[in-house]
């Protein structure tokens, strides 16, 4: 069982380039460094694909083809997950939903974050939305009481 609570995580991974590089065509990064990486990750038994195009793989996982998305870059992975979690009112002209966590792979340690910025604006006014960041400390708990057992 894995930290996020599936016992064998169908694990996608983004290409870096457009169209995950085109076979070469815009950009070696895929074949030189991505494809390595996920056969290595698959011979230690991990269930990983790609790498497969961003613009469509968030429409698959949310389809429930995968359980994980592996983005390369913060916007990559934040653009859907902000289209999906966040609601701006326009009448209120304010943000009414902030639900996102973002889960940094590949640390020693855990580390889990909203999905938006400091609020350094907002901090200490009695303004703030704690929406995502209630989210995040309840899945590093769950993240944590999982690898406990």
């Amino acid at each position: 069982m894995n930290g996020l609570g599936v016992a064998r995580p169908r694990i996608a991974v983004c290409g870096l380039n457009p169209h995950a590089g085109e076979d070469g065509l815009f950009g070696d990064e895929e074949k030189t460094q991505i494809i390595p990486a996920i056969e290595a990750a698959r011979r230690q038994g991990l269930d990983v694909y790609g790498p497969l195009p961003a613009d469509t793989l968030f429409s698959r996982a949310r389809g429930g083809e995968f359980d994980i998305v592996v983005a390369m870059y913060h916007d990559q992975g934040h653009v859907p997950v902000k289209t999906l979690g966040f609601t701006y009112d326009e009448a209120r002209g304010q943000w009414t939903g902030l639900s996102g966590v973002n889960v940094t792979v590949g640390l020693p340690f855990l580390r889990v974050s909203v999905d938006h910025g400091t609020a350094f604006d907002r901090s200490w006014k009695g303004i703030a939305n704690p929406e995502s960041m209630l989210e995040a400390i309840d899945v590093a708990v769950r993240m944590l009481s999982a690898r406990a057992d």
